[in-house]
């Protein structure tokens, strides 16, 4: 839900209320109780996304992409040779 400004043409009191999209604007003033308040145009606010749906590296730049990609075909080969260098003893050995 988004916040909205509100000024009264009366006492020129300004106040931010926290409303539905589909709610009325508000036309009383808490602070002189008249009916002359009117919502204002604000400039808004960026989208903040929420929940388990939305992550910060989904939107990556492809410069980003690629980087990350090579970074891991270099780190791949790295583990296949650590795994061949240990392998188990046989209970022959021991």
């Amino acid at each position: 839900m988004p916040t909205y400004d509100y000024r009264c043409k009366d006492c020129e009191h300004t106040w931010e209320e926290f409303q539905s999209i589909k709610a009325k604007p508000t036309k009383k003033c808490p602070e002189c109780g008249k009916r002359k308040a009117e919502r204002m145009i604000g400039p808004g606010a960026g989208i903040i996304f929420k929940g388990s749906g939305f992550y910060e590296t989904d939107y990556r730049s492809d410069a980003y992409k690629k980087d990350a990609a090579a970074d891991k075909k270099k780190a791949e080969p790295a583990k296949t040779e650590s795994k061949s260098d240990s392998k188990p003893k046989s209970s022959s050995e021991s």
